[in-house]
């Protein structure tokens, strides 16, 4: 029984440093990775820290929460990320400064994945060429299944990058904002998930649209539909989507139909929204979805 993993997520670790001066762990992968392996899935996170105190309390932070640490690369040069949140309504916004140590990720130190491996990863942490060569060297072998999860993160894109990447993917998770911004705007959401994907041929495209819920196109031309779910408390929305991938991608492993995992994500990212910040550090928070 082969022991390489046969779940990666790929990309950037982070704080999000919010008005009040608290720190929280995050970064979409990062998000994504820390919840999927409260669900039980294992997940191999692999990204790049600084040598400093935020990159040692990155590791403290993953070792406590029982990873695998053969993915998390440490540079002595760069540091570890920072990004700046501005909330307006509970709604985020980020600053997101260049050549932090997940820019670098180094193809040399890159762990072996399993030929039949799920790899998840966003799009942020490819705007630096040697991150970017990691992530190609990763996704070479055709039998690796990528989750593509759009992040448009002003200035750290383009259309043509974004584009390349999704020739790549099998699943494509984005918001309704990203799908317009990447060119499928004519105002009819069926027909433009339907030009995206088949473009693309991919085999499920998610787009999300925050209070009224999510939609899927799956590659047999079925569309389905999940409505918001009614939420008790929001402290802040950050994160909500890193929830809705996570436990989308946990349906997609345990082979859940479409609907049902529609159906989960929404839940879980409803409750997250209650967090200030993106994880919980509480295992009974996720005990319902174990």
């Amino acid at each position: 029984m082969s022991q390489q993993p046969a779940l990666a997520i790929f990309g950037e670790v982070l704080f999000d440093c919010f008005p009040d001066e608290s720190k929280k762990l995050g970064g979409a992968p990062f998000n994504v990775a820390w919840h999927l392996q409260a669900f039980g899935d294992d997940p191999l996170f692999i990204s790049r820290v600084g040598d400093d105190a935020s990159g040692e309390k990155i590791r403290q932070a993953m070792q406590q929460w029982q990873f695998s640490m053969t993915g998390l690369q440490t540079d002595k040069t760069h540091s570890t990320g920072e990004v700046k949140v501005t909330l307006q309504g509970g709604e985020p916004s980020y600053e997101i400064t260049a050549d932090k140590a997940y820019d670098f990720i180094s193809t040399a130190e890159l762990p072996t994945l399993r030929n039949d491996a799920v790899l998840y990863h966003g799009s942020l942490a490819l705007r630096n060429s040697v991150s970017k060569a990691a992530f190609e060297s990763l996704t070479r072998p055709k039998s690796i299944s990528v989750f593509m999860d759009v992040n448009l993160r002003t200035p750290w894109w383009s259309k043509e990058e974004i584009y390349r990447c999704l020739e790549r993917a099998r699943w494509c998770k984005l918001n309704q904002n990203e799908l317009v911004e990447l060119g499928f705007n004519s105002a009819d959401l069926q027909q433009d998930m339907t030009r995206m994907q088949t473009h693309f041929q991919l085999e499920q495209l998610i787009v999300t649209r925050g209070e009224e819920g999510a939609i899927v196109r799956c590659n047999d031309g079925t569309f389905y539909e999940q409505k918001c779910v009614a939420v008790d408390t929001l402290m802040d929305s950050v994160g909500a989507g890193d929830a809705f991938t996570a436990m989308y991608i946990h349906g997609l492993l345990a082979d859940w139909p479409v609907q049902k995992i529609l159906l989960k994500a929404q839940q879980f990212a409803s409750q997250v929204i209650g967090l200030r910040g993106a994880i919980s550090e509480d295992p009974a928070f996720y005990a319902e979805y174990t």
